[in-house]
C-alpha cells in the first residue's frame, strides 16, 4: 500500500481514564489467564511463556476461557459476563462504527517482553484491524512496530498495523494494560483515521466488510453440495491457492437450521455468512477468503476466492448434489 510510512495512527476519540481504570480495578478479582493464539485446529494453542495475562470481554460464543483472538468457526463472537461488569468499556465498544470481533483486556507484567513477530492476517488489506486503548502504562513500556518505538498514552485510541514486524517490552515496575479490540474494516471506521493517513491510502487495497444478506431455507437448500476443496483455501496465504503440492480436501455444504455449514473431511469446520450473490465468508472470518456457489452446466460449482487488498486469486471446483 502507498501508506508505507504509517505503521500506526491515533484515531479520533479520547476516553475517561479514571472510569476505565475503575472498571479495571473492579475486574481484578476475575479469572485472568495467559494469552493464547488461535491455530488451524480451531482451538486455542498453548499459553504464552511471557507474563502476558488476558481477560476476554468479547470472545467466540462469549466463552470466558478464550484468551485468544479467535477466528473462523462454527460460532460467532459474543460478550462474556465480564463485559456486563464494565458498562463504560461496553459503551466504547458499542459506539465504534463497525462490527467488532474479540475484545480483551491485556496486561503485560513488569520486566516481561514479547519477541518480534507479525500477526497474520491483519491490516486494511486483510479486512480487519486491531485497535488499542491504553489504561495503564509507563515510559518503559514500549511497542516497537516496524522499527518505530511507541508508548501510547492512557485514554487514547490507536490503530497498529500488526501485520508488520513488532515486539513489546515492559521495562517498568508496573504492568502495562491495554484494551485491545479486533474489528472489521468499515468506511465509517476509516473516517476516524487522520486525514493524512486517509489521503495516503490506495483505496483499492482496502478490504471493506460487506453486511450479511440472509437467505431463505429454500435458496440455501439449493446450494447444498459435495466438492473438492483446495487444500490451501482455509489457512494458506494469498498466492498459495493453486499450490500443486497440497492435495484437495473433501468438502460438503449442508444445512443446519438457517445457515450453511462447511464440513471438511467430514468434520464441521465453519458456518457461513451470506454477503450477496451466492458468496459466503466464514463465521468469525474475514472478507479475505470467501466461497461462492453458482450454477454451471446444469449443476453447481464452487468458486474459492482469496483476497489481500487488490490482489485476488480464484479456484473453481465442480460440485455435486449430496447423496442422502
Amino acid at each position: 500500500m502507498s501508506n508505507a510510512m504509517f505503521g500506526a495512527a491515533q484515531l479520533e476519540g479520547e476516553f475517561d481514564v479514571d472510569r476505565l481504570v475503575a472498571e479495571l480495578v473492579h475486574l481484578e478479582a476475575t479469572q485472568w489467564a495467559k494469552q493464547r493464539t488461535f491455530g488451524e485446529s480451531l482451538e486455542p494453542t498453548e499459553e504464552t511463556e511471557a507474563d502476558w495475562r488476558v481477560l476476554p470481554l468479547r470472545s467466540p460464543e462469549g466463552r470466558v476461557d478464550r484468551t485468544d483472538p479467535g477466528g473462523m468457526g462454527l460460532v460467532d463472537y459474543a460478550s462474556t459476563p465480564w463485559m456486563e461488569q464494565a458498562p463504560y468499556i461496553a459503551s466504547i465498544v458499542e459506539a465504534l462504527p463497525t462490527d467488532v470481533r474479540a475484545v480483551r483486556l491485556m496486561a503485560l507484567g513488569p520486566g516481561a517482553e514479547v519477541s518480534e513477530h507479525r500477526d497474520y492476517p491483519y491490516g486494511l488489506p486483510a479486512g480487519w484491524v486491531r485497535l488499542h486503548i491504553p489504561l495503564i502504562t509507563n515510559e518503559e513500556a514500549v511497542l516497537t512496530l516496524d522499527g518505530v518505538d511507541y508508548t501510547w498514552q492512557p485514554g487514547t485510541l490507536w490503530f497498529g498495523d500488526f501485520n508488520r514486524l513488532h515486539s513489546v517490552r515492559n521495562g517498568g515496575t508496573e504492568r502495562r494494560v491495554h484494551l485491545v479490540i479486533d474489528s472489521y474494516v468499515s468506511r465509517e471506521l476509516l473516517d476516524l483515521f487522520p486525514a493524512d493517513f486517509r489521503e495516503s491510502l490506495r483505496w483499492s487495497d482496502v478490504l471493506v466488510d460487506r453486511p450479511e444478506m440472509p437467505l431463505g431455507k429454500a435458496e440455501l437448500h439449493s446450494m447444498l453440495a459435495d466438492f473438492a476443496l483446495p487444500g490451501q483455501f482455509l489457512y494458506g496465504e494469498i498466492g498459495e491457492l493453486h499450490d500443486a503440492e497440497t492435495a484437495d480436501l473433501e468438502g460438503r455444504l449442508r444445512l443446519d437450521e438457517d445457515r450453511l455449514v462447511l464440513d471438511v473431511g467430514g468434520v464441521p469446520t465453519a458456518s457461513l455468512v451470506h454477503i450477496g450473490e451466492g458468496e459466503f465468508r466464514m463465521t468469525g472470518g474475514m472478507m479475505d477468503r470467501t466461497l461462492k456457489v453458482e450454477p454451471a452446466d446444469g449443476g453447481l460449482r464452487v468458486r474459492f476466492r482469496r483476497r489481500h487488498g487488490s490482489r485476488t486469486e480464484e479456484a473453481l471446483r465442480a460440485a455435486a448434489r449430496p447423496v442422502g
